[in-house]
């Protein structure tokens, strides 16, 4: 096993309920994993909507679930009304989504091999403008989001309709809790999963923070979070694999 990360500190920014997985590999290889969440996750006040669409999931071609979390809180909340659809086919993007529907026992699950965002989806045959025409497809996702696959579904001839399962919103995170290690050059990296989640970063350590953090090397999953990252004045910025084995893939290849 690499020893690239022994006494190497890597900040793990992703939701509490997703990041354990990714720290204890971290630390199984002599690092250590600081965890400050970013962004959080919970579920809506209001759940009336989804109790709306469980009565009518069978007029559905399509379910496409954008995450693990929108796996986690869209089932609670349709599955307790009823039994999922024989007929409507599941899709996804993301190992971490395929696992999760997996542990819900959804054994056929329309997901790209390789990629992990909505171009990876788009290209996938069951998503091709034959395919889609005239399909109904049901996004199910947390409280606003990308719409670049609905709005492209729409314009290939299907009938797209969002449900919110989940909301998605900046946690009250103690600045200090990073940036004391920072100004102790104690952090060696800093990984980020979402775009969000770089913009609420910045928000939480705000204007000062962000110049003590400009030089720690941030390793991003996505060119569009990598970008995300450059215009908020990160100078040092590494595009990462996508999910827990691609971002640690990354991160010790770089210290390696």
């Amino acid at each position: 096993m690499s020893d690239a990360l022994n006494g190497r500190t890597i900040v793990v920014t992703r939701p509490q309920e997703q990041a354990e997985s990714l720290c204890r590999a971290i630390e199984q290889r002599g690092g250590t994993a600081l965890r400050f969440p970013v962004i959080g996750i919970g579920p809506l006040a209001d759940r009336s909507e989804i109790e709306r669409v469980a009565g009518r999931l069978d007029t559905f071609d399509l379910a496409f679930f954008v995450s693990p979390n929108a796996v986690r809180y869209a089932l609670d909340g349709l599955l307790v009304a009823r039994d999922w659809p024989a007929s409507l086919r599941v899709a996804t993007v993301g190992k971490g989504s395929e696992r999760a529907l997996a542990a819900r026992g959804f054994r056929r699950v329309i997901a790209p091999e390789s990629g992990f965002d909505s171009e990876s989806v788009l290209a996938l045959p069951a998503f091709a403008p034959a395919a889609v025409r005239g399909r109904r497809i049901l996004v199910l996702r947390g409280d606003g989001g990308r719409d670049l696959l609905g709005e492209t579904l729409v314009a290939r001839g299907a009938e797209v309709e969002y449900l919110s399962c989940y909301r998605r919103f900046c946690p009250d995170v103690e600045p200090d809790r990073l940036l004391e290690p920072v100004k102790r050059r104690e952090v060696d990296g800093v990984l980020l999963s979402s775009s969000e989640g770089a913009r609420n970063l910045a928000d939480i350590v705000g204007a000062a923070g962000m110049v003590l953090l400009s030089d720690v090397p941030v390793f991003a999953s996505h060119p569009r979070i990598a970008a995300q990252c450059r215009e908020l004045g990160f100078a040092r910025v590494i595009e990462a694999g996508a999910g827990d084995d691609g971002a640690l893939r990354t991160i010790i290849s770089y210290f390696g």
